[in-house]
């Protein structure tokens, strides 16, 4: 078993009868979903799952979990969602898959935001790139913005055009080195006029369960 499957089984270990799921995005999120799914099958476990992206409410359906959407229910009882890096404080970048957008609308309805991962995702201090998704209309002067607060922005690419989310929007893969305030940094990228929604998670992250060479480790604060 690889380490990003420990920690999606170790997670799903959380799920409960009657509960309300956010289902999240990603490679180590896939092993979430198809737990979930076996033991809807063979358990009858009754849960109802709201899905972050198409990808994963492809999978949830091929798994046979139930779904609704944040229309149908405001709160959620479990999130399990993945992750590009957490620091030791539980702030967390995502979007590597171009998600983050219904990810983050998702963990902020949830009472609990349960991140997975292998280890190779836990470091000291964020300091990937920040998926910043835009608005196509206006990426440019967008981006010119994310220079003047010290970003060195990227248009991500997919075969050569421009990588286009769930949503029809762009996003720009934004450099700003170690990032020594998530928080103030989010704000002040989500104040300028044409983003959607940028990938830090500040604040929302209730536990992470990592997969390392040892086992299954859960990190709280």
């Amino acid at each position: 078993m690889n380490q990003k499957e420990m920690a999606a089984l170790s997670a799903v270990e959380l799920v409960e009868d009657g509960q309300i799921l956010g289902l999240g995005t990603g490679s180590t999120v896939y092993y979430a979903i198809k737990e979930i799914g076996r033991r809807v099958k063979e358990e009858g476990l009754d849960v109802i799952g709201i899905p972050t992206s198409i990808g994963s409410e492809k999978l949830a359906v091929e798994c046979g979990i139930p779904l609704a959407t944040l229309q149908d229910y405001q709160e959620i009882d479990l999130d399990i969602d993945g992750t590009d890096q957490v620091d030791e404080k539980l702030e967390v970048i995502k979007g590597g898959g171009g998600a983050h957008f219904r990810e983050k609308l998702v963990a902020i309805c949830s009472k609990r935001l349960v991140i997975i991962a292998d280890e190779t995702k836990l470091v000291k201090e964020l300091n990937m790139p920040v998926p910043i998704e835009v608005l196509p209309f206006a990426w440019k002067p967008t981006s010119t913005r994310l220079m003047e607060i010290g970003g060195n922005p990227n248009l991500r690419l997919n075969n050569g055009e421009p990588f286009v989310t769930d949503n029809k929007n762009f996003i720009l893969d934004t450099d700003f080195g170690t990032i020594g305030e998530p928080k103030r940094l989010h704000d002040e990228i989500n104040s300028i006029i044409g983003v959607v929604e940028n990938g830090i998670f500040t604040g929302l992250a209730s536990e992470v369960h990592a997969g390392t060479s040892e086992g299954v480790k859960i990190i709280k604060v």
